[in-house]
């Protein structure tokens, strides 16, 4: 968000209105959990274990992040710190009892569990935008990203949903998105539609 906003503040109109699974969960927590519990939001500390140092940035913006009216996300450790900090502490997770997990929230979709990988947003956008449109499951493969000859870091694939064919791209870590949306500017420019319907970073 904040490279778009400072490069290409053009496009900031067709930024998705939704918060990032982060903040989703983080707004879940402090409203939903928080009154399963019964807790005020406020006794809550929210901690997100993310690999991207970016998600610390994003807790302090001020933009919708505090459906509680407290911070969604108290705080964001790094995969990296939170993996020092278990070494440090000693903490050996072979050697760890199993138990149950908690289930705050047990129910899940198959498309909740491609989050995590690059792409996985927008999969999992795109699995729900289907079912809703057709009323069936995606199939496991339907979703078959190749990479973009002469863009490096950039897949693209292309859906269909009842006959509107729905073209989306995949950008790699920030030092792939100026090729993406340099690519868009310029079609843009040219008068001609996006080459992408649907872009994730």
């Amino acid at each position: 968000v904040d490279y778009m906003e400072k490069y290409y503040t053009d496009f900031i109109p067709n930024f998705s209105t939704a918060k990032s699974p982060m903040m989703m969960q983080g707004a879940i927590t402090k409203t939903y959990y928080a009154d399963q519990v019964k807790k005020a939001p406020k006794d809550i500390y929210s901690v997100a274990i993310m690999p991207c140092t970016a998600k610390k940035y994003e807790i302090g913006r001020d933009e919708h992040m505090k459906a509680s009216g407290v911070n969604d996300v108290d705080c964001v450790l790094t995969t990296r710190e939170l993996a020092k900090m278990v070494k440090e502490a000693g903490i050996d997770f072979n050697e760890l009892a199993d138990e149950k997990v908690d289930s705050p929230i047990g129910q899940y979709s198959g498309a909740g569990t491609v989050f995590a990988s690059t792409g996985g947003v927008m999969e999992a956008a795109l699995r729900t935008a289907y079912y809703l449109v057709t009323k069936e499951d995606l199939k496991g493969d339907a979703v078959n990203f190749k990479a973009v000859r002469g863009l490096k870091g950039v897949k693209e694939a292309e859906i269909d949903i009842k006959g509107t064919k729905i073209k989306i791209a995949v950008a790699h870590t920030l030092s792939n998105v100026e090729q993406v949306m340099e690519a868009v500017r310029a079609a843009k420019k040219a008068g001609k539609p996006s080459p992408w319907q649907f872009i994730e970073v």
